[in-house]
């Protein structure tokens, strides 16, 4: 067990607006799938490796063939899994579109062997299941000429793809810009931020500043400021802006057949806790394969993270910043009760079977009025009235990290 100390005092929640919303939802799934998926290299396949011929590579429309249920399927996992919302790459890098671009040119979807609208069906999914919808989107483009050598259509082109995200497919949560990092130039975000704000003024507007920039808010009409596989922090502003990190489960975004370098549940748990503490959303990523199905370990990793998160009564949602710190423990608050997350507790059992620790006093700098863990209801077992013990795991039962709701007086 942990011996740790508080702190401070509760900290009362701010007025409602579509970005504290947003904040509220908490965890997201991010989704990477696109011709790549096929490969199974990556989504950086078609820059990196070098003996890609790009023809061969557009080919790969004729290979793409997605099940039909792929998107009914992808909302239920990421339900079990607890996310509210899910980010999916309407296009990545390569500029292949996941939806119908409407004749601006037939590199998308549609056009490709499974023939369909596939935003279209991920939507309807998602308003199905009761999951936000939120649409990634890149900025450069690798397979498009005017990128290099005339800009200005390019922005063009650009603008009317998100134009067609912002009309075509109802109420949609937000959108996740990526790829402004490419280059040093204009990339007319007041205009494509308009076209956003004409059609979906509550859209949650994301541009992600890269490794490099985390934290970085940009341009006055950003919503969410992104911290890629990096730390989070608090983010103050003139105006509300939330926070976003975005994590992979291995080491590639898109699905790469021969990664195994997962990491383990403990640690996408302690991301959502440190997430929700700085007010920011964890956005944890998985790469559906070339029919649109999750990998099954993918799969295993967010059942098991949704288990957790119902095991300690869905705290993650409604927790924040709280003023109150503590050592060697992560502490939140409703607003009312404080929720002190303890990392590494240990599993009881005989000396034959798992080194017993011995119980360690938590001293809180103020009395106790009541607490208990959340993971089993029973109440914490207090040794002063500001004092109680960090009690491990039953033999049966490791969660990792325990969380003990308290009350102060």
């Amino acid at each position: 067990m942990i011996l740790f100390v508080c702190k401070g005092a509760k900290e009362k929640m701010c007025k409602k607006t579509y970005v504290e919303e947003f904040e509220q939802r908490g965890f997201g799934l991010f989704v990477h799938f696109g011709l790549y998926s096929i490969v199974g290299k990556g989504e950086w396949y078609y820059r990196l490796n070098k003996n890609c011929d790009p023809v061969a590579y557009r080919n790969l429309m004729s290979k793409f063939v997605v099940k039909r249920d792929w998107a009914t399927r992808l909302v239920a996992i990421a339900k079990k899994a607890g996310c509210k919302y899910i980010t999916l790459t309407a296009r990545h890098h390569d500029g292949y579109s996941l939806y119908d671009t409407c004749g601006l040119n037939d590199y998308d979807a549609p056009h490709s062997a499974c023939g369909r609208d596939l935003v279209a069906e991920f939507v309807d999914a998602c308003n199905k299941g009761g999951v936000a919808p939120f649409f990634y989107h890149t900025w450069l483009d690798w397979c498009n000429a005017d990128y290099t050598q005339n800009f200005p259509k390019y922005i063009d082109y650009l603008n009317k793809s998100i134009e067609i995200l912002c009309t075509k497919y109802g109420k949609i949560g937000g959108f996740w810009f990526d790829g402004a990092w490419d280059q040093s130039t204009d990339w007319h975000e007041d205009e494509i931020y308009g076209t956003i704000r004409k059609y979906q003024p509550h859209a949650i507007i994301v541009n992600n500043t890269g490794l490099s920039e985390l934290g970085k808010t940009g341009h006055p009409q950003i919503d969410c400021v992104t911290f890629e596989r990096g730390n989070p922090f608090l983010v103050s502003d003139s105006r509300s802006v939330a926070g976003e990190m975005c994590q992979v489960l291995n080491d590639h975004w898109g699905y790469a057949a021969t990664d195994i370098d997962y990491k383990p549940v403990s640690e996408f748990i302690g991301n959502l806790v440190e997430c929700r503490a700085c007010n920011c959303n964890l956005l944890l990523n998985t790469g559906l394969k070339g029919d649109g199905t999750v990998r099954d370990i993918d799969k295993c990793i967010l059942t098991e993270i949704g288990k957790w998160i119902r095991a300690n009564k869905n705290f993650v949602y409604i927790a924040r910043h709280s003023a109150v710190t503590a050592d060697n423990a992560t502490v939140l608050t409703d607003g009312t009760y404080l929720y002190a997350v303890v990392r590494n507790v240990p599993v009881s059992g005989d000396e034959n079977v798992n080194r017993r620790l011995a119980r360690t006093l938590v001293t809180l700098d103020g009395k106790i009025k009541r607490a208990t863990w959340l993971d089993n209801g029973e109440a914490v077992e207090l040794a002063a009235p500001n004092a109680f013990v960090v009690k491990p795991f039953d033999y049966g039962t490791s969660g990792a990290l325990r969380v003990a709701k308290i009350k102060l007086k």
